[in-house]
Formats: C-alpha cells, sequence, structure tokens
C-alpha cells in the first residue's frame, strides 16, 4: 500500500512533503500522523535539508481535518492521549529550526487547520478553506486550535470563529493575517518555493536563531528578550554573522556556509 504520507527533494535544500489520502480529502488519521512526524523528524536532521514545503495531493483538499471515525471510538483518557500525540507533533514542526511553509490547496479544517498553523509560513491557493468547525461536532480543537488561532488572528476573531465553526476563504483568511500570500492554483507549489528561497539564500543559522526567539513569544516558559539577546550573540560569534557583516562594510554579497 502506498505510504500516506511521501516526500521528494526538490531543488537549493528543499523538501515537499505531500500527505496524499486524497479519497478522504487527506484527513488526518493516526497512520498519517505517524508517519507525518517520522518525515519531519527526519528532513530537520538531514544537514542537506534546508527548508521543507507541506501540502496535500490533489486540489480539492490541504487536509479536510482529522478521520472521524477514530475519533468516535475514544475514551476520555484515549481521547487525552489522542490530543497530546497530535500537538507533540505539530509543535516538532513549530519547533523546527528549518523554515517550513504550509501550501493549502481546498480544505484546510479542523486538524488540517491546526496543522497549516503550526507551520512557519502558509500560502494558499484562491480555492483554500480554513475553519476549525469542531463545535458543530459537540467538540473542540485537540491539535493546538484554541491557542494558535488566537496567535495568528487575535482573540476576538478567533473567538468568533470557534465557536461559530463558520469557514474563513482564502482572501477573508490573507486580510486578517491568517495566511502571508493568496496566488492562482496552479501557481500555489511555485509561489510556495520562491519564498523559500528567498529565506534560504540567508545565513541557516540566523534562521533558525530567529525561528526560536519566534517561537518564544507569548510563551509563559520563556523569556523572549532574555532568548534574543543570547541568540543574537550566538549569531554575532557565528562565522556567518562575522562574513555577513564584513561583506555589508566591503559592499559585496556574503557567502554564508551555516557554521
Amino acid at each position: 500500500m502506498d505510504s500516506p504520507v511521501i516526500y521528494e527533494l526538490l531543488e537549493e535544500g528543499i523538501a515537499l512533503v505531500t500527505i496524499q489520502r486524497p479519497k478522504a480529502l487527506n484527513a488526518l488519521n493516526q497512520e498519517v500522523m505517524l508517519k507525518l512526524e517520522q518525515i519531519i523528524s527526519d528532513l530537520i536532521c538531514k544537514e542537506s535539508i534546508r527548508g521543507i514545503i507541506i501540502t496535500g495531493s490533489g486540489s480539492k483538499s490541504f487536509v479536510a481535518g482529522a478521520d472521524i471515525t477514530e475519533l468516535t471510538t475514544l475514551g476520555y483518557e484515549e481521547a487525552v492521549s489522542f490530543s497530546l500525540r497530535g500537538q507533540k507533533i505539530f509543535q516538532l514542526i513549530e519547533n523546527s529550526p528549518k523554515p517550513i511553509i504550509a501550501a493549502v490547496n481546498g480544505f484546510a479544517l479542523g486538524g488540517g487547520c491546526e496543522l497549516a498553523m503550526a507551520c512557519h509560513l502558509r500560502i494558499a491557493s484562491e480555492n483554500a478553506v480554513f475553519g476549525q468547525p469542531e463545535i458543530k461536532l459537540g467538540i473542540i480543537p485537540g491539535y493546538g486550535g484554541t491557542q494558535r488561532l488566537i496567535r495568528l488572528i487575535g482573540k476576538t476573531k478567533a473567538t468568533e470563529y470557534l465557536l461559530s465553526g463558520e469557514n474563513i476563504n482564502a482572501d477573508t483568511a490573507l486580510e486578517m493575517g491568517l495566511v502571508n500570500k493568496v496566488c492562482l492554483q496552479g501557481e500555489l507549489l511555485e509561489t510556495a518555493k520562491e519564498m523559500l528561497k528567498k529565506i534560504l539564500k540567508f545565513s541557516s543559522i540566523a534562521i533558525a536563531n530567529t525561528l526560536e526567539c519566534i517561537q518564544a513569544y507569548d510563551n509563559p516558559h520563556k523569556n523572549g528578550f532574555e532568548l534574543e539577546a543570547i541568540n543574537f550573540a550566538k549569531c554575532i560569534a557565528s562565522e556567518d554573522g562575522k562574513e555577513g557583516t564584513i561583506a555589508f562594510l566591503e559592499k559585496r554579497t556574503p557567502i554564508f556556509k551555516g557554521k
């Protein structure tokens, strides 16, 4: 049987991860989650990989949500473990030192919206639809949706969408800051690649330290300002930091080596 999650290596150290359960609109079941965790963990550790794009197969759906058939079998203790397990996998994505972009094609509902929000950046095709419709099923998001949606669009609007379960179209998602860019459906992957390439021109050390500081925002267990000072010093002391500042003074393009 084909794997429900695959990846391929593109140019310039970019990996494309594709969730492929087209008959189920790429819904997240535990097999998908396990394979996604394995692949992302592997790509983060590969020195040759500098950035990652996550998408869904076909044009109809990024990820339509969690597999509802699995949810109906859960008791209380199982549901807690189910939720924490998914949160751990999405935190792996969110805390990646390598930039991860969600290329959202079609439905990104429930767990799909949560997956997209765990990525560092989001590019949406014009037919993308976001939402956390769990309230309509008598449940709530379990993979971090109640927290990340607030962080991305603010408490007032997030509360509205979490309590109404209403969908968010691509243009509205762009307007409220849920996505970074909207493009034509046929240009989705190319747009995501171009955005990632712009980032990957810079030092991988500076990228990783920037992402770490960003994740400290609104984290009660971390002092973002203190972490910024420490990571600033790490970058200044790195070979890339020296190269970048000297290249600026010498009016030339820096050559970063990730050291």
